[in-house]
């Protein structure tokens, strides 16, 4: 599965993008965010927060208790918020 981060949470982490195959029992957005928090101290920050993301599984947004099952893509982003 594709990820794709923005704004900070891709500056904390390092990287825009990686591909990851999580492993058995990571069935939704939460558990995702959770499992990817062990990745690196980058990813910890990110995540550090989870009440503070947003998501959207091949380009739709979804609340965070969504399944990631097929999924070839999953974004992970702060609110956004219009001007």
């Amino acid at each position: 599965m594709k990820l794709v981060y923005f704004a900070w949470v891709r500056e904390r982490i390092g990287v825009g993008e990686e591909d990851v195959t999580p492993p058995v029992g990571i069935v939704t957005i939460a558990d995702l965010v959770a499992w990817l928090t062990g990745r690196s101290d980058g990813h910890a920050a990110a995540f550090a927060d989870p009440a503070r993301l947003r998501a959207a599984v091949d380009q739709a947004f979804v609340a965070m208790d969504a399944p990631i099952a097929g999924a070839r893509e999953v974004a992970i982003f702060p609110p956004v918020t219009g001007g």
